[in-house]
């Protein structure tokens, strides 16, 4: 299936979003595109490091939106 994913920043003092990175990527299934998702955020060359997602499909049906984990988003390795 064809996917769009937004990364995006959130204001805390209003919720406002900013988006920070956006692709068009094909995906088997919602798992599929959801570790794109998660990879992508560690390597798209953004801004700013982005606290949230969304994936639509192409026609803008939002199949998942959440936060990004802190620690999947910081440069550099992960600690376990």
């Amino acid at each position: 299936m064809r996917i769009v994913i937004e990364f995006y920043r959130t204001r805390g003092t209003d919720d406002a979003h900013a988006v920070v990175g956006r692709e068009t990527m094909e995906a088997a299934d919602l798992d599929d595109a959801m570790e794109l998702a998660r990879q992508l955020s560690q390597t798209l060359a953004m801004p700013q490091r982005p606290d949230a997602m969304t994936i639509t499909g192409v026609t803008g049906a939002v199949l998942y939106t959440g936060a990004l984990d802190a620690e999947a988003t910081n440069e550099g390795p992960s600690r376990s």
